[in-house]
Formats: C-alpha cells, sequence, structure tokens
C-alpha cells in the first residue's frame, strides 16, 4: 500500500507510522529521517538543504521532494511506502500526484489521524524529558515519575524542552492547520483520506487504524 499519514502535532504519527509500516511491511519515509540521511551522506541534496538550514530559512520544496521523490524510487519501496510529513502543504501534494503519475502508480490512502485540540496540547505540554538520557520520557499526567522531577531509570533530572511549551505548542498548531490541515480536503476530493481517532491507547490506535485501511483496501 501506498499512504500518506496526517495529522496534528501531538496525534502519535511518529509512533503510527513506525508501527504501521512494520505491519504493512512497507517502508516509513519520514521527512525528518530523509533530511538528516541526506545531510550526514554529504548528498548534493543534503547540502543544498543545510545551506538554507543553516541561513535559518526553510528549505524550498523542491529540495524536499526531490529527496522524497529518490527514497520512494528504491527497490525496498517498490511494493508501497508509508509518508510522513510530506507533503505538508498542498504545493506538495499536488507535486507528489505528479510524480506518482510519472511513475505510473498511485496513493491508495492518506490516513487522518484525528486528535482534540486541547488534548493535543496536554500530551505535549505535559511532557518530561531525562537530561541524561531522551529516550527516557515520563508525563505529568499520563506516565509521572515516582518522584517529582527525577527520571525513574537513571536519576538524571526531567525538564521541559523549549518546543514542549503551551505557547509553542498551539503556535505549531496553528501552522499545521494554516498549512497542513488542507491537503486533507484536497485529497477528499479524491475520495482517499480515511479518518481514525488517534486517542487511546497505542495498540488500539494502531488497529483501528489497520481496520480503516483494510477497508479502503477493500473498496477499491
Amino acid at each position: 500500500m501506498r499512504i500518506v499519514l496526517v495529522g496534528p502535532p501531538g496525534a502519535g504519527k511518529g509512533t503510527q507510522a513506525t508501527r504501521l509500516a512494520e505491519k504493512l511491511r512497507v517502508p516509513h519515509i519520514s521527512t525528518g529521517d530523509l533530511f538528516r540521511a541526506n545531510i550526514s551522506q554529504q548528498t548534493e541534496l543534503g547540502k543544498l538543504a543545510k545551506s538554507y538550514m543553516d541561513a535559518g530559512n526553510l528549505v524550498p520544496d523542491e529540495v524536499t521532494i526531490a529527496m522524497a521523490k529518490d527514497r520512494m524510487e528504491q527497490p525496498d519501496a517498490e511494493r508501497g511506502f508509508l509518508l510522513d510529513g510530506f507533503p505538508r502543504n498542498v504545493s506538495q501534494a499536488e507535486a507528489l500526484d505528479e510524480l506518482l503519475e510519472t511513475e505510473g502508480i498511485k496513493l491508495d490512502a492518506v490516513l487522518d489521524l484525528e486528535a482534540p485540540e486541547e488534548e493535543v496540547v496536554k500530551r505535549i505540554a505535559g511532557r518530561r524529558i531525562c537530561r541524561n538520557d531522551s529516550s527516557h520520557v515520563f508525563h505529568v499526567t499520563y506516565k509521572k515519575p515516582a518522584k517529582d522531577g527525577v527520571c525513574d531509570v537513571c536519576g538524571g533530572e526531567l525538564y521541559q524542552r523549549d518546543d514542549d511549551s503551551e505557547e509553542t505548542v498551539r503556535t505549531r498548531l496553528e501552522v499545521y492547520h494554516t498549512q497542513t490541515e488542507p491537503i486533507i480536503d484536497y485529497y477528499k476530493a479524491q475520495g482517499l483520506v480515511v479518518t481514525i481517532e488517534a486517542m487511546g491507547p497505542v495498540d488500539e490506535v494502531t488497529a483501528r487504524a489497520l481496520k480503516a485501511l483494510k477497508r479502503e483496501d477493500s473498496a477499491e
């Protein structure tokens, strides 16, 4: 299957993308991973992207699209892929359609993870990260440490990242609403959007997504 995954910050896209890609046996292609890989490997696209980033500018759509094109043409993506973080706006969605049409393939579904805005703010703003190991993540409501401000695993200090503050989260949500959310209507016009509730235990959300995608696949 060829799937685009969309949803607001805090909806669990990263977690679900990894799980769904594994279940569907297709590569998880994330914009962040594409940038990191190209920059670390010092590809021409990576060097170009880094030049924009170092100058404090957004990487142009054409560079992001070229990276995505290169990744989707790799052998492991022949039977499908799951795109996470791309396309991020309607222009990129149109470019993706053109790219896929050139290759004689098409998207099977656009999976929209729906989450209430206040719950998203609560999820992200409540996160606390261990200074010693960023993989140790706690939450002031959902996963409280035994001792306030102290990592249960290593005893390190727990802190809130700057981009997890409520003000920053609301800014990120506004960016999502203005830039990325319009692609949902774009894909709805093509009959591709499958919307699921992103709240609840991770396993339940994954099962919900797989069931929705299977139903969509059966409708083809």
